[in-house]
């Protein structure tokens, strides 16, 4: 399963220097991991595996015999599924360990790093039992967590071909039950509400009635009802633990995202957490799978503007209101392009969807890189084709402008809730230079009406 969020692993952090006293890699080697670890969000021993430095089997059979933790070869073991019960399939995704067996009140686990003691702690606070943790690769946890908790899973899945008349998530909400699995039940129904109603961003925040859930259309917000206090805690940490958040902590914000199904259709959904006076503020956001470009523009004049605006150097500028759909337009332009033979990188606050044949990269404030870091290193990379999420400052605009004069192709969103709002923004003779280079722009009135708009027409429109 592949991690994107930054890993660190404890044990291969105090262990890594014994590696080059022990001559199983070099130093510059270890070092160079150490960069590659860093910039790609993973943790040093997954780079040293990723580039070859150490085989897998070598570098856990180090680590047994340093620590003297048992190594486990998880590939033919039968856990016992009694076991589960003890740590949920959240738990185990995000502290990378999976249950085998249990002798009195010593839970044997699996682990991809032995030494993640904040890891133990929370196993055993939630478990009740003594942790008695072997070691293993960190893929083998993964694949094992996944055969083995598919009634958990079922967490993930949703279905709204049962039922599609009237639908509220409060019915399930008033059930007599304060157990974990309710709450679980309460997250499905109101995503399941949400999908119905086609809605798109879901608020949760505290006030005096409880946990306020609200739907946003447009720039509208509605009052769905209140999940009360005694569940909401429960509440975020369930979903925090399903967007690999970290649930203990509240009084920084955090960003993730959650993988689910919405009657077998693969769905993400970023969740952001803001801290507040009365408590955390929670946005969670719904993306689709991104569609070919033809569905989305049924003009087959404009499709064909916006595949000859790819081909040449320039900037393409996504045009809409919030929640208007501007980035699954993005990710059908990116996806038009996966199979050409271009260089294509993007840089996000957050990957919507993983894209075959894309470049994408994920901003990580938490290990220093900014957006300011890769727009500096980007150009490393030479690309053809550079999508640059949301960036609107005086700054960015110059960026862009610098980029199409070498030769580089753009695609950028800009918010406007019509096309009046986006001449009058970008009237400014700031953007003068920007304005000239747009060689295509795509205008999202609805989800279906899109305007394409070429070089010229953008020209005399925003002069």
């Amino acid at each position: 399963m592949e991690q994107k969020e930054f890993i660190t692993n404890k044990t291969l952090e105090k262990l890594k220097y014994d590696l080059v006293r022990d001559s199983l890699v070099e130093y510059e080697t270890l070092e160079k991991a150490q960069e590659i670890a860093d910039a790609q969000g993973i943790n040093i021993g997954q780079a040293l595996v990723k580039s070859g430095a150490i085989d897998e089997e070598v570098l856990l059979k180090f680590i047994e015999a340093k620590l003297h933790v048992p190594y486990v070869n998880l590939d033919d073991y039968e856990i016992d599924s009694r076991c589960l019960k003890y740590i949920s399939y959240q738990d185990a995704k995000r502290y990378k360990i999976v249950p085998l067996f249990k002798i009195e009140n010593v839970l044997s686990c699996a682990m991809a790093d032995p030494f993640d003691l904040f890891a133990i702690d929370k196993i055993i606070e939630s478990s009740g039992c003594s942790i008695d943790p072997l070691i293993c690769s960190e893929s083998a946890v993964y694949k094992k967590i996944e055969e083995s908790y598919k009634v958990e899973k079922s967490l993930c899945e949703i279905f709204t071909n049962d039922r599609v008349i009237d639908y509220d998530w409060r019915e399930e909400l008033h059930k007599d039950d304060l157990s974990e699995e309710h709450i679980q039940k309460i997250i499905r129904a109101i995503l399941k509400q949400a999908i119905l109603e086609g809605i798109h961003e879901i608020f949760f925040e505290f006030t005096e009635q409880g946990l306020g859930v609200n739907f946003k259309h447009n720039t509208d917000v509605m009052n769905k009802g209140y999940i009360p206090s005694v569940l909401s805690s429960g509440f975020i940490v369930n979903l925090k633990s399903l967007s690999n958040l970290d649930p203990s902590v509240s009084e920084i914000s955090q960003l993730g995202k959650w993988n689910f199904k919405v009657d077998d259709v693969s769905l993400i959904a970023s969740v952001a957490t803001y801290p507040t006076i009365l408590g955390e503020r929670i946005s969670l956001k719904i993306y689709k799978p991104p569609k070919p470009l033809e569905n989305l523009i049924t003009n087959s004049l404009m499709v064909s503007t916006v595949k000859n605006a790819l081909e040449n150097p320039g900037i393409i500028l996504v045009c809409g209101s919030s929640l208007s759909g501007k980035t699954h337009v993005i990710y059908s332009l990116l996806n038009e392009m996966s199979h050409s033979q271009k260089n294509i990188m993007t840089i996000e606050s957050i990957v919507k969807y993983n894209l075959k044949n894309i470049n994408q990269c994920e901003i990580n404030d938490n290990i220093g890189f900014n957006l300011d870091k890769a727009l500096r290193f980007i150009e490393f990379q030479s690309p053809d084709i550079i999508y640059l999420e949301g960036v609107q400052t005086k700054e960015a605009f110059d960026y862009f402008s610098s980029l199409v004069f070498k030769d580089k192709t753009v695609i950028t969103e800009f918010m406007a809730n019509n096309m009046s709002d986006l001449r009058k923004k970008l009237a400014f003779t700031e953007f003068e230079m920007f304005k000239s280079l747009i060689s295509c722009m795509i205008f999202i009135h609805s989800a279906n009406s899109i305007e394409v708009f070429d070089k010229n027409i953008v020209q005399k429109y925003l002069a």
